[in-house]
């Protein structure tokens, strides 16, 4: 259904006035001459109170996107008037009932559109359908209410225009709908919002200037009618020269505005007799030139006039005088007023008549004479002098070099006091490198880099340090909280135990009395009466049975240290080479002498040195008895060893070397090997609990099994369970009406209609997924590893612990520490494994299956890939929903449409005689016509007649006679 017109058309009129001093406004004005009367109205309810109607009128005016002063005329109407509007205006509203969901069909029609980047599969009738849905949107824009722009705009319906304009192929590009695509555009931007809403758009006028690619005229024209009335607008004229600066690139021409050039200048073929092109063409350039930073600044007009003229505009310009059109003249006189207005006011600079500014000789002449006397003089010579080593060769990149030089010379006479640039052409299109070269000698350079690499060496230094220290501060952290977590858990654990001893200490007493009882009556009349063994305690020597027939024997093992020395004559190797050789790549990774590594080994690394990948590989190269023994034979040899001979060497003197490093190992390793086994546990835990607590899935399981009585053998089936195994079956019973439709389709159905709490029952099964990722086999054997190296470093502790104390040695009291922490930590994770086991036993049992066969990942694998397909399933039915119901809503709106448009139809003509432009449309019209430089051009024909008899004489072409 097409869209109405905005209401109220019938009493006011929309259009621009230029004949102002100020620039063009974009207004709204009422008219008020009597050949345009009021139409009389009779409403049908009576008119309410003076300030209800206010608000009521109020709504109107905004409608109407007035300015603020013919806002105020409209509030100035008599009440009567008002109240005639406002029943016309709810009258039309009446019958575009549904008018807000338009925008919605027509931004449907341009994705679906912009989706087929061709035209070539399309008929012809196919092809004016399209255009003519364009067509209806560009109406729509422009006549229905603001309501209607707003609800586009807020639909994102410009980027649908953008994005359609970027993915055409050639042949929509030549086609009428991208005429349209622009007039659409075009009629967006008629109106504060909606144009406002295309200049904040960060590609809109890139997007558009890039239709400028296109063979087709009237695009051409529609384009730089749009792109010359944002020159006028605030703030338009900069976005239209970085449009013109992507479009550079997107065309890749050489310079900037080349296309306009060509294109001005084409006239052959359908450019032939193509007035409108080029008047387009030309008011654009006049834009250009007199907006923007060209209003106010001489050398901005000069740098960009110099741009056209360097491509050969001016000899178009003479050419163009013979399609003899008024409206051309008119662009064509503005542009020859301007320069001569431009080139006499720096004519003056230089105290001449006129500068012919394509002769070198006079250029140098005016230059050098200015430039005389100066202290900018010496400078001026060097420059030149400079110039003459610049490279000069056809062949390669010397032009860069120019280029550069040309840039360079633009920014600094452009730049204001403020260091800002009114052009956009960057200088980011020049090889760096070549401009360091230019300004820096090859010294400074190399001076550059040695201070930038003894830099980044002392920063690598220092980044080195600090993560040591870090390391060592993030270690201690960990310990601290890890001994405060123990410590308060074993305070738990502790109270907890000794309020259960309290009590068992009583229940010993009360059985020990009942057994006391019991062993006097049964020991009655025997010898054991008259027996009383604590009096022989007192006798013994308690501690030397104790320390007798102990089960544990301390051994003790004294340890020598001889030390010899000799002078190093010949680097001395007894190991394997090969063996040797990995050592050597391995010290030269740690980075730590002999010294610092027994050092940490001693200390249990206290100060972080040893990372654990680096104690992996340690163990590696523990000394064997073989090496042991090769290197005693040496040993008075020492210095003479090899750096890995040296380092088995120290590091056999160590006591018990392999078990200290073990421990260690372990200890680095021990916090990580918990978290990896912990949250395995608890995944194991927490699904159990899940399982057997879950309502919802128990109601799922009842209306699955009721599916499957009557499915198999109607409502009363034999079944009274299943296998939870047959979920996963559900999927693969498709449907004899859609095969697309499974059982799985339709039990999510019926579940969403009839139990809606159990349709999210996988919000109660939160950790199922987690829990089938858990292999039973190898979380034993993981726990029975952590148990086997935790008894391990016991062993290891008590025997150190039978040594004498060996000053430096700290693995007494670090292993103590950490066997403290670490039993209460592997304990805990003992008893949630336990627990773990007994909860999982009763999920398996729970749901009827064999336990001493099923394993955790094998169960709750079922619920996860049964989840997984409920999930997906459940998004397939949303998806079929959605698009059911998009296609019932296109199929309306297609009928809203089809209805609208035949309404458009009957009354068109009639529309058509009271239908006017808007405001950017009227921006346009003066700049098409040329009234928009009316003052302009008048100022500058009375200065022209001023100087045109001293021009005459020198003027470095003839001047044209202008048509005024």
């Amino acid at each position: 259904m097409a869209p109405r017109k905005r209401p109220g058309r019938g009493f006011s009129d929309i259009f621009c006035c230029f004949k102002g001093s100020d620039h063009p406004e974009i207004t709204y004005r009422l008219r008020h001459d009597s050949n345009f009367p009021l139409q009389t109205m009779a409403p049908s309810l009576p008119m309410p109170p003076e300030e209800e109607l206010d608000a009521m009128f109020s709504e109107l005016v905004e409608e109407l996107d007035l300015s603020g002063k013919h806002r105020e005329v409209m509030f100035a109407l008599p009440a009567e008037k008002k109240w005639q509007m406002y029943c016309s205006k709810k009258k039309e509203g009446e019958e575009s009932k549904g008018a807000t969901s338009w925008p919605e069909f027509y931004i449907d029609q341009l994705n679906s559109m912009a989706a087929r980047k061709t035209l070539i599969a399309l008929e012809k009738e196919d092809e004016e359908e399209r255009n003519k849905t364009i067509e209806s949107l560009k109406t729509a824009l422009r006549t229905q209410p603001m309501r209607f722009v707003t609800r586009f705009i807020d639909l994102d319906g410009l980027t649908c225009i953008l994005n359609f304009l970027k993915s055409m192929d050639y042949d929509t590009t030549e086609s009428q709908i991208h005429t349209s695509l622009i007039g659409c555009i075009k009629a967006l931007m008629n109106n504060s919002q909606g144009r406002s809403h295309v200049l904040s758009h960060t590609e809109s006028i890139n997007i558009i200037a890039q239709s400028l690619a296109t063979e087709n005229v009237k695009t051409k024209v529609a384009v730089l009618e749009i792109m010359g009335a944002v020159c006028l607008v605030p703030g338009g004229h900069r976005k239209i020269l970085e449009a013109m600066l992507h479009y550079q690139k997107f065309a890749c021409e050489r310079t900037r505005f080349q296309t306009l050039l060509n294109d001005l200048d084409r006239s052959t073929g359908r450019y032939r007799d193509e007035v409108n092109l080029k008047t387009a063409i030309m008011s654009f350039i006049n834009a250009v030139l007199s907006q923007g930073a060209g209003e106010s600044s001489f050398e901005f007009r000069i740098h960009l006039r110099y741009e056209f003229l360097m491509l050969g505009i001016q000899p178009v310009i003479d050419k163009l005088r013979s399609h003899d059109n008024s409206t051309l003249d008119r662009h064509l006189d503005f542009f020859e007023m301007l320069r001569n207005e431009d080139e006499l006011s720096l004519a003056k600079r230089f105290d001449t008549v006129h500068i012919d500014t394509k002769s070198a000789t006079q250029v140098f002449e005016l230059i050098k004479k200015k430039m005389s006397h100066t202290d900018a003089h010496p400078h001026f010579i060097s420059v030149l002098q400079h110039c003459l080593l610049m490279p000069y060769k056809r062949s390669g990149n010397t032009v860069q070099y120019w280029l550069l030089l040309d840039r360079i010379v633009q920014q600094i006479v452009l730049q204001n006091d403020k260091g800002h640039d009114p052009d956009v052409t960057p200088l980011e299109n020049f090889n760096v490198k070549n401009v360091v070269r230019m300004l820096v000698n090859e010294n400074e350079v190399k001076q550059w880099k040695e201070q930038a690499e003894k830099m980044r060496k002392e920063h690598h230094e220092l980044q080195q340090k600090f993560d040591k220290k870090e390391r060592e501060c993030d270690a201690k952290t960990q310990e601290k909280e890890d001994m405060m977590q123990t410590l308060n858990k074993m305070k738990e654990k502790l109270e907890k135990e000794s309020s259960e001893h309290k009590q068992v200490k009583q229940q010993v007493a009360d059985l020990s009395a009942q057994l006391h009882d019991l062993s006097t009556n049964k020991l009655e009349g025997t010898v054991w009466t008259d027996v009383d063994d604590i009096n022989v305690f007192k006798i013994l020597d308690l501690e030397d049975i104790e320390k007798t027939f102990s089960a544990y024997q301390r051994q003790q093992k004294e340890s020598e240290d001889d030390t010899v020395t000799s002078k190093k004559v010949k680097e001395l190797s007894v190991i394997d080479g090969r063996r040797a050789q990995n050592c050597n790549i391995l010290l030269s990774r740690l980075k730590l002498t002999n010294e610092e590594i027994k050092r940490a080994i001693l200390t249990m690394d206290e100060h972080e040195d040893l990372p654990k990948d680096m104690l992996e590989q340690l163990l590696k190269f523990v000394p064997e008895k073989s090496d042991v023994d090769l290197l005693e034979e040496h040993k008075h040899e020492l210095d003479r060893m090899a750096k890995a001979d040296r380092f088995l060497y120290e590091m056999s003197r160590i006591n018990h070397y392999q078990p200290r490093l073990q421990s260690l190992y372990f200890k680095k390793k021990f916090a990580e090997r918990i978290l990896e086994v912990k949250p395995k546990v608890e995944a194991l835990i927490r699904a159990s609990k899940e399982v057997l607590q879950s309502r919802n899935l128990k109601q799922l399981l009842e209306v699955v099994l009721a599916f499957g009585n009557y499915m198999n053998k109607g409502q009363r089936g034999n079944a009274y369970g299943f296998k939870v195994s047959s979920l996963n079956k559900i999927a693969d019973t498709k449907s004899s009406i859609d095969k697309n439709i499974t059982l799985l389709h339709y039990l999510i159905t019926i579940l969403e209609h009839k139990y809606p709490k159990v349709a999210v029952f996988q919000e109660e099964l939160q950790s199922v997924p987690e829990a089938a990722k858990v292999n039973m086999t190898e979380l034993e054997k993981d726990i029975n590893n952590l148990r086997s190296g935790l008894k391990s470093v016991e062993t290891e502790l008590e025997f150190q612990r039978s040594l004498p104390q060996v000053s430096g040695d700290k693995f007494v009291s670090v292993v103590s520490q950490f066997i403290t922490v670490a039993s209460f930590s592997f304990s805990d994770v003992e008893d949630s494994l336990t627990e773990a086991k007994e909860l999982f036993l009763k999920a398996v049992q729970h749901f009827g299956e064999d336990a001493t066969r099923m394993q955790p990942d094998e169960f709750f694998g079922i619920f996860d890939q049964f989840l997984q397909a409920f999930t997906e399933a459940k998004q397939e039915n949303e998806n079929m929903r959605r698009r059911k119901e998009e296609e019932e809503r296109r199929a309306r709106m297609e009928a809203q449409l089809k209805e609208q448009r035949e309404k458009e139809r009957k009354s068109r003509k009639a529309k058509e005689n009271c239908e006017e432009d808007g405001e950017f449309d009227d921006l346009v019209s003066a700049l098409r016509s040329g009234e928009v430089f009316d003052k302009d051009l008048s100022k500058m024909k009375r200065n022209r007649k001023r100087v045109n008899s001293s021009a005459e004489t020198s003027r470095e072409r003839p001047v044209t006679k202008l048509n005024l």
